[in-house]
């Protein structure tokens, strides 16, 4: 009578390996597009966040503030004229950055000669096409913006 050995053959380990190695792939494809999801999310919430208090600013003070008050990581504050918006006024404790870290990528903000009307411009991974921002497709840092928000 002859002793059957048990165990696996080598061919039955390989298929066990690459089917493994197959659905590692595709988990990790599915969970960079999440992550991007994720942080297009943000930044949809970001530039809603800055809208908000644009618009308070503008109650305040009339108009929009120029371009050189809405820098990213930097609190968007009254202007001192009129006096309903006091410099002492903070709209924004600070400005978001873009959630990508390394600065790929960045918030546009354009407001109009009279300050009347704006644009806030930002890249969206997931996101296609262009916008016009200022006249011309801008950058939103390495990236052309693809997703804006304008006054209501």
């Amino acid at each position: 009578m002859i002793k059957k050995k048990s165990g696996f053959t080598f061919i039955e380990i390989l298929v066990v390996i690459t089917i493994i190695g197959i659905l590692i792939g595709l988990s990790a494809v599915a969970y960079s597009s999440v992550r991007k999801s994720g942080r297009d999310a943000r930044r949809r919430g970001d530039l809603e966040q800055i809208r908000s208090a644009l618009e308070i600013y503008r109650t305040d003070c009339g108009d929009y503030p120029a371009r050189s008050a809405v820098v990213a990581g930097q609190p968007l504050v009254g202007d001192g004229s009129p006096s309903t918006c006091s410099s002492s006024n903070t709209y924004l404790s600070s400005i978001p950055a873009d959630p990508l870290t390394g600065g790929s990528y960045q918030y546009q903000y354009y407001a109009s000669g009279d300050q009347k009307t704006y644009n806030l411009c930002a890249y969206l991974e997931k996101g296609s096409g262009t916008v016009n921002c200022n006249g011309s497709n801008e950058n939103c840092g390495t990236s052309t913006c693809n997703y804006k928000v304008t006054n209501p």
